[in-house]
Formats: C-alpha cells, structure tokens, sequence
C-alpha cells in the first residue's frame, strides 16, 4: 500500500515538474512513455490525461527528407531563429533502429551543437524501433508531454528513408520535405507519395557550386507541383531555396510556415485537421493495443514457438499458423 502511495505521489511531482517545464522531468516522462514494460503503462496513461489537459496552443511541424540533405543543420538554423523570437522550441529526432542489433546511435543532439546549449531549446532523440514511416512508437503522446511542458514550436526529425515516411504528416500542422540541389529526382516530383502530402519543399544547401541546381531544382519542383490538385484547405504548397550551413533563406522558411498557421487558424481548416488526427491516433492506439495483448497472451507466447518452427520447416503455412494464433487468442479472450 505504502508503495503504492509513493509510486502516485512520484508521478504526480513527475506531472508537476513536466508542467513547469522543468527539463529533466519531460525526458523522464518521454521515457515513461516510450517504455514497452507492462507496469509502466499506466503511469504513462495517468501522465498523459494530466498533461493533455494543460498543453499550449503550439505548431507541430514535420520535417523529412532523405539521409544527407541536412536536416538537423536545417532544424538547428531554425530552431535557433525561432528562439530569438524568444519561442521555446522541442526537437523530437528520430533515429533508425538496426533490423539486426535492434540499437540505435541517438546522436542528433551531437548534429545541433549550438542549439543543445540553448535555454529554450529541448532536443530528444528516440528510436524508431519497429515503428514504420519515419517516426518513433510514441511520438505523438511525446508532442502532448512537450507541449504541456510549454513548447510553442515541435520540430519533428524524421528518420529519413523516402517516399513512405509520410506517418510524420499524421501528426503535424506543416509537413515540410527537405531536397537536395542537382540530385537527379526532380521528376519525382510528379509521383504521388510524400511529394503530394508536402506543404512546402525546400532545397536546402543552396550555396556555392550548388546555387544554379538549387534555382534549377526550384523551378522544376515548382512546375511539378502544379500536376497536383489543390489541398483540402486551399492552401498551395511552395518551393523555397535555402542553405542552412550559412544561414540563409531560414526565415524566409518560417515566414511560410507562420503564414500557413494563420491561414489555417483563421479558416478552421487547422482545428479540422488536429480533430481528423485524433481519429486516426485513436484508430492507432486501438491497433497498437491489440498487438501488445496478443503476443503477451500466455497461450500465444507458448503456441508461437512451436508454429513458427512448424512454419519455417514448411510442415504448416503461415497463413493456417496465423489462422490458429488468432482463433486461440479470441478463445481466451472470451
């Protein structure tokens, strides 16, 4: 009992620290909130109603593009801009995870040197573990905690791998994707896919040798933009230049993305959106559950293994081993 009492009172200092917006309790909490241990579970849930209830009106902003285009450079030029507007700024960076080590570097924070020593900076990297399209497991209940932390502006760093890391876009106000100058994919720009769902593109590393590519760049992914329908929210997405090694056309960018959230503020089209999100974390949450409480079924843990070998030596098909999981699962569920 006396445990008990201790473990609340813990989380509620934890919940407290977390709404002054005291650093080493938000990293705390994100980790509560990443952990896949069963007892940790609740007390993420109890933090997250808490602090979902205190959150600031802040823009989620998503930001991708392939491995090399200087994306935490770029989010490290913004991030510092942003704070000499005196905004507080979190980075949530994405790191990928080895298919076969299953561990992670996490070492963004070393990529944003300048920004990490700021007082209203947060950056905290997370591994993407098994989660697919370029974010980590518990990303979004990770913008809830920095946002009732006091965070005005998230900048999401996505893992980088390409055209199907467009989950981000399901969770953010501004989907911005990043490109390089002269990199041969300009006729990209006319397949549907991430491309599409972009609010904004921006060549970034336009300077030197570069510049003539990236205006290039510019002009085609412009042209290509125009085979696209409009948005739902009328807005038309734009192609900007920018180098963020040298800390130009930065603002320019931001002056874009504020400009979209007024818009969006003004037409409720960003209410709309926030509302369709938070059906679809719904839907997700529901799916991410259900495959939490199959595996940790006892009966499935101790059936697994003997179809999977029964599987792996063709002696049944996945399909069938499938079929009797599932059937068992339901049976001790009822």
């Amino acid at each position: 009992m006396a445990t008990e009492k201790n473990t609340s009172v813990a989380i509620e200092q934890l919940i407290k620290g977390v709404q002054k917006g005291d650093t080493a309790s938000l990293a705390r909490a994100i980790t509560l909130v990443e952990s896949t241990r069963q007892e940790s579970a609740q007390k993420a849930e109890t933090i997250l109603e808490e602090c979902r209830k205190t959150t600031c009106q802040s823009i989620r902003i998503g930001i991708t593009g392939v491995p090399g285009v200087g994306k935490s450079t770029f989010i490290e030029a913004l991030g510092l801009l942003l704070t000499t507007f005196d905004k507080k700024v979190a980075v949530l960076a994405i790191d990928p995870t080895s298919s076969e080590t299953k561990g992670s570097i996490l070492g963004d924070k070393t990529r944003m040197p300048e920004l990490v020593k700021n007082p209203n900076a947060f950056i905290r990297p997370s591994p993407s573990s098994e989660s697919l399209g370029g974010v980590s497991r518990k990303t979004r209940e990770s913008i809830i905690l920095c946002e009732a932390a006091g965070y005005e502006v998230i900048l999401i760093e996505t893992v980088g791998v390409g055209q199907s890391e467009t989950l981000v876009h399901s969770m953010v106000d501004f989907f911005l994707l990043l490109k390089l100058p002269g990199a041969g994919d300009e006729l990209q720009g006319i397949k549907r896919g991430i491309i599409e769902m972009a609010d904004a593109i921006v060549i970034n590393k336009a300077d030197g040798d570069n510049l003539k590519a990236a205006r290039i760049a510019q002009t085609d992914f412009n042209k290509a933009l125009h085979l696209y329908p409009p948005k739902a929210n009328g807005w038309v997405p734009k192609v900007l230049s920018c180098s963020a090694l040298k800390n130009e056309g930065i603002a320019e960018v931001w002056e874009l993305i504020a400009t979209h959230y007024q818009e969006g503020s003004k037409s409720g089209s960003l209410i709309h959106r926030r509302k369709e999100q938070n059906k679809y974390w719904l839907l997700q949450t529901i799916e991410d559950r259900l495959k939490f409480d199959f595996y940790e079924n006892n009966g499935v843990k101790k059936m697994l293994q003997t179809l999977m070998t029964d599987v792996s030596e063709n002696k049944i098909s996945p399909f069938v081993a499938a079929q009797q999981l599932l059937s068992l699962y339901k049976s001790e569920s009822n």
